[in-house]
C-alpha cells in the first residue's frame, strides 16, 4: 500500500487522559472516527451536517497500541481507504507523533455502505469509488 494522503491533526485533551497518566484506549476509537469523518469530508463525500446522510456504518473496528500518547503530545491521524468492496470500505489509520514519528498506533475499521433513512446496507455509490480512486492514486 502507499503512502497516506490525508493526516487529521489530534488534540490530547485532559480528559482523555487515565489513570495511569496516558491516553486510555478508548480513546483511540474516537481519534481514528473523528479521522474518518475529516476525511469523507475532505473528499466531498459528507457534508458533516446531517448523520443521515453519512452514507457509511462502522462494521468492524481493529486498534493495534504501540506507544502510549500523553498530554501535551503532538499527534495526527493519518488516514485512507484500502480497499472497496461491493458493499464495503476498508479504512487504514496511522497514529503518529508528529514530533519524533513514531508510529502510536495502527487501525483499520470496515464500514459498510448504508442509508441511514432505510436502515439497510446499499453498493458503495460508483462516485464514492472513482473520487476515493482518484484520491487515493489507484
Amino acid at each position: 500500500m502507499g503512502e497516506f494522503h490525508f493526516q487529521h491533526p489530534i488534540e490530547i485533551r485532559y480528559s482523555d487522559i487515565d489513570a495511569q497518566w496516558h491516553v486510555n484506549n478508548t480513546r483511540f476509537a474516537t481519534y481514528i472516527e473523528s479521522a474518518r469523518l475529516a476525511y469523507l469530508q475532505h473528499l466531498g463525500l459528507w457534508d458533516g451536517h446531517s448523520f443521515l446522510d453519512l452514507g457509511v456504518i462502522v462494521a468492524d473496528v481493529h486498534i493495534g497500541y504501540r506507544k502510549p500518547l500523553f498530554l501535551g503530545q503532538k499527534a495526527v491521524v493519518k488516514a485512507r481507504v484500502s480497499k472497496i468492496g461491493t458493499k464495503s470500505l476498508q479504512f487504514e489509520f496511522e497514529i503518529v507523533d508528529t514530533v519524533t514519528g513514531e508510529i502510536c498506533a495502527t487501525a483499520e475499521t470496515v464500514n459498510v455502505a448504508y442509508d441511514f433513512r432505510a436502515e439497510t446496507s446499499i453498493i458503495v455509490p460508483d462516485a464514492w469509488r472513482q473520487r476515493i480512486a482518484e484520491y487515493e492514486q489507484w
